[in-house]
């Protein structure tokens, strides 16, 4: 779903990230205050004015979604919820979580924080605007803030809707959850919904592109986009979490992998190793004490004339918590090192001991198999 992100600060011990497509955002929504939205709402104001104007609308939006998503984070915190990090993107904000809530209360209130935040705000700017009024303040001053009012209450309202995964979605399928106690056929009648809410945003966006609004009917029309695949990849993900519940890693793994050698050369390697086996990556091994994990990655910074002298052992990735894992730790938790990491395989150790090597492409291969057998549960 996201790209390359950048992170900014670190809040409440949560980092807060912006994706590179949030600069799009942040242009269009300042060219569209400044050059649409402010004149027509406060006419005969300078240029440079309603660009400041929208340059600070803009950054208030920023602080405003980041609001909304840090009140999230806190509330899963409350639960014992581990959550990776809050990143804004083209289509707003995420609080993403490594797991599901333990129960339907944790859900109800979790996604209830969020308009609940941007109510706040938004009932917070409506009353500064009110008083930079009466106080005389200047007219781009009380425009901005009347602005972030507004911007706010959409947010509460759109999160509101009953459309998985919006925040409305979320408090439908806690409802779900609750009165039918099956998590599974909750999360499909809530991703249903989130489906249809799409499906209208997109042919709304439609109407609006054929009636002669194209930028505005091409927006409703990829947020919906975005909104149908988020919905159906939600359920996609709850699905593969069940298939896997209970399950370790060490069901998966693949035992006495092939190894090598930090004093072998990288031509060595290359030759012997990635041109006939062609594994993704092969754990180094030091008189039968595993040290780190070598690959193609690995030979990319270094000349192809340097590969006859440089051996394995100078450009290997060593052990860190990221590429490996216990064979009893719970295959969802796997999974989620895996996309956390952008990893797609881990090496499986007990202490500095290989036990073996766990692929993502093993763990999905088994999950269609089962899905294919079993049948979604």
């Amino acid at each position: 779903m996201l790209g390359k992100r950048f992170v900014l600060f670190e809040l409440f011990g949560f980092k807060v990230q912006v994706d590179a497509s949030w600069l799009f955002l942040a242009m269009l929504v300042t060219w569209s205050l400044a050059t649409g939205a402010f004149p027509i709402w406060y006419e005969d104001l300078s240029a440079a004015t309603y660009w400041w104007m929208a340059l600070v609308g803009m950054f208030g939006l920023f602080a405003s979604l980041i609001f909304h998503e840090m009140s999230h984070s806190l509330v899963a915190r409350h639960f014992g919820l581990r959550i990776r990090g809050i990143t804004l993107f083209i289509f707003g904000g995420v609080a993403e979580m490594e797991e599901e809530p333990a129960s339907p209360k944790a859900e109800f209130l979790m996604a209830a924080a969020g308009p609940l935040a941007s109510a706040v705000l938004a009932l917070g700017f409506f009353l500064l605007t009110h008083a930079a009024v009466a106080a005389g303040l200047p007219t781009p001053v009380a425009g901005v803030l009347d602005y972030l009012a507004f911007i706010n209450g959409l947010i509460a309202v759109f999160n509101l809707l009953p459309g998985f995964p919006l925040d409305g979605g979320r408090m439908l399928r806690a409802a779900l959850w609750h009165f039918k106690g099956n998590l599974s056929e909750a999360t499909r009648i809530a991703s249903r919904s989130g489906e249809i809410f799409a499906m209208v945003l997109m042919t709304l966006g439609a109407v609006n592109v054929i009636a002669g609004n194209f930028v505005g009917g091409m927006w409703w029309f990829l947020i919906g986009l975005f909104l149908y695949g988020a919905a159906h990849a939600s359920f996609s993900q709850l699905l593969t979490r069940r298939a896997f519940e209970g399950e370790t890693v060490r069901r998966f793994m693949t035992p006495d992998p092939i190894t090598v050698a930090p004093d072998l050369t990288l031509d060595g390697f290359v030759e012997a190793y990635l041109y006939r086996s062609h594994h993704g990556l092969y754990p180094v091994v030091h008189r039968g004490r595993l040290i780190g994990g070598m690959g193609a990655r690995q030979l990319k910074g270094v000349p192809r004339e340097d590969w006859g002298i440089m051996q394995v052992g100078e450009v290997f990735v060593p052990l860190t918590r990221e590429n490996t894992i216990s064979a009893d730790t719970d295959a969802v938790k796997a999974m989620a090192r895996m996309r956390r990491n952008a990893a797609s395989r881990l090496m499986v150790v007990d202490g500095e001991h290989l036990l073996g090597i766990v692929t993502l492409k093993d763990m999905l291969d088994l999950l269609a198999l089962k899905m294919d057998l079993e049948g979604p549960h």
